[in-house]
């Protein structure tokens, strides 16, 4: 293993968990809402965004952090892509949630269900790596996982959108849906873009 000549700041690896745990109870929550009754998706929707702000937080927290520390465990770059790219996740979990209420859409199509799965894991997998980021190590599994699964997410993605197309006549319905579907992509895209920064990171420091 290469000799670290930087100081690995525990906090730093502390708050990256923490973020990353907001991403899991997120990712849950949504799954939540696809199940949920109007009512209950407006309460949903609510912890949502309060899960969103103490992700905002904890952002804060750790940019503050980075802000003020003079040698950084890793490249100073690579630590901001790394919380922006927790909050990109983050905010287009929240994005989902708001849109399903807001645009009342109902039932959802059974296919969104896969497609929520892959964000859950996707958040899942994000929150076990990030301890790992202290030493490198053991990450490769990780990255090679969320980018099939932002694959899974793509097809899942493309043939929701053709369904929809195909079998729903009334426009503003469509437009709604759609709404909702470009945001769970999108919060796919964003943790395989994150997956994408921890390596590399990972790749620098092996």
């Amino acid at each position: 293993m290469r000799l670290r000549l930087t100081p690995q700041d525990g906090a730093f690896f502390a708050l990256l968990t923490t973020s990353a745990g907001h991403l899991v109870e997120g990712a849950e929550l949504l799954t939540r809402m696809l199940s949920a009754d109007r009512t209950q998706r407006v309460r949903l929707a609510e912890r949502l965004h309060e899960v969103e702000h103490e992700a905002d937080e904890s952002a804060r927290a750790f940019l503050s952090r980075l802000n003020k520390t003079f040698v950084t465990p890793f490249d100073r770059d690579d630590m901001y892509s790394l919380a922006s790219g927790i909050d990109d996740c983050m905010d287009a979990i929240d994005e989902a949630g708001d849109l399903m209420v807001l645009y009342k859409v109902g039932v959802l199509p059974t296919g969104v269900g896969e497609l929520v799965g892959v964000l859950r894991r996707c958040a899942e997998l994000t929150a076990q790596a990030m301890p790992r980021l202290r030493s490198t190590t053991d990450l490769r599994e990780y990255w090679v996982e969320v980018d099939r699964l932002e694959h899974v997410a793509d097809r899942a993605y493309r043939r929701l959108v053709a369904e929809l197309f195909d079998e729903e006549t009334d426009p503003i319905k469509v437009i709604k849906l759609k709404g909702v579907l470009d945001a769970l992509e999108e919060a796919a895209d964003s943790f395989e873009r994150l997956a994408n920064s921890v390596e590399t990171i990972a790749l620098k420091e092996s």
